[in-house]
């Protein structure tokens, strides 16, 4: 198995692994407040990566370290414009919304980092995007404030695919995940302890929730999303990682009993066929960054 194919695999599981743990954490930040949940889960999932790769880490040169700092910018800023959002807007537009970062993903790319993206892939991210609108159940509520929030998560998660796409071609994978993590759970600590938020988790629901979010979603999920990209381009990634929802509803109706719609399931069918579209037709594929300038 070629590598790329394997590391493209990888992500199709850490989306499923996603959508599995959607449910667990709806349930436990209805007991714990959320950025209290986030700052037990990225710390945690920090001392757990943090003794593995101590001496990568202690390698890691100083742009090493810069790059991985901007990675974990982003992935804080994207965890905590999302929970904030969700306080002010339902949960259905947050998820189409912060979905629209696959089509966000190349846009940047294209704009900042001058990227040539193909016609085929942007037709491809704008039908999983309307795949993302139909599972989040087209609403139609929207709020500005609340929205206008979670469009920045989906803003923020698309520059970390970019910024991830640069540093895990010239760095080590497992320091590059120590440093992320360990930015994400110190800010989201004192952010918590800044809103009165830090309490002591407490029901089976939380600890459960926060084993499974600490190890599975944000030790070995960002491990494997970083490796796999330095062998998947950053739209094919978006593109990937757009499955979660997907993953989510199949998780949800096998283990929560949710029932979706028939336009949900049309949505999951329109984000399916857009990432096996992309794999299966060569002609399909993104091309490779411009050369410098």
């Amino acid at each position: 198995m070629r590598r790329s194919t394997a590391a493209e695999l990888g992500l199709v599981g850490i989306a499923a692994v996603w959508g599995l743990t959607f449910t667990m954490v709806q349930d436990a930040i209805a007991i714990l407040p959320a950025l209290a949940f986030l700052a037990y889960r990225f710390s945690a999932a920090t001392a757990i990566v943090a003794p593995v790769f101590w001496r990568r880490l202690r390698a890691l040169p100083r742009d090493g370290w810069r790059a991985a700092a901007l990675m974990g910018v982003f992935l804080t800023a994207g965890y905590i414009f999302q929970t904030l959002g969700l306080e002010r807007t339902t949960p259905s537009d947050a998820g189409f919304i912060t979905g629209l970062f696959v089509v966000l993903t190349p846009l940047l790319g294209a704009l900042v980092l001058r990227q040539r993206v193909s016609v085929i892939a942007w037709a491809a991210a704008a039908v999983s995007a309307l795949g993302l609108y139909l599972l989040a159940g087209a609403s139609g509520h929207f709020t500005l404030r609340g929205n206008g929030l979670v469009f920045l998560c989906a803003l923020s998660f698309a520059a970390h695919i970019l910024a991830t796409d640069s540093a895990a071609r010239r760095y080590d994978v497992g320091a590059l995940l120590v440093i992320q993590l360990g930015i994400a759970g110190l800010t989201c600590l004192v952010l918590a302890a800044a809103r009165g938020d830090l309490e002591a988790p407490h029901g089976a629901k939380v600890w459960w929730a926060l084993a499974v979010t600490a190890v599975f979603a944000s030790a070995l999920g960002f491990f494997v999303q970083t490796y796999a990209q330095q062998h998947a381009p950053p739209a094919r990634t978006a593109l990937i990682l757009a499955s979660e929802p997907a993953f989510a509803g199949l998780f949800g109706y096998l283990l929560a009993g949710d029932r979706l719609s028939a336009i949900a399931w049309l949505g999951a069918g329109l984000i399916m066929t857009a990432i096996v579209a992309i794999e299966l037709l060569p002609r399909w594929r993104t091309t490779e960054p411009l050369p410098e300038q």
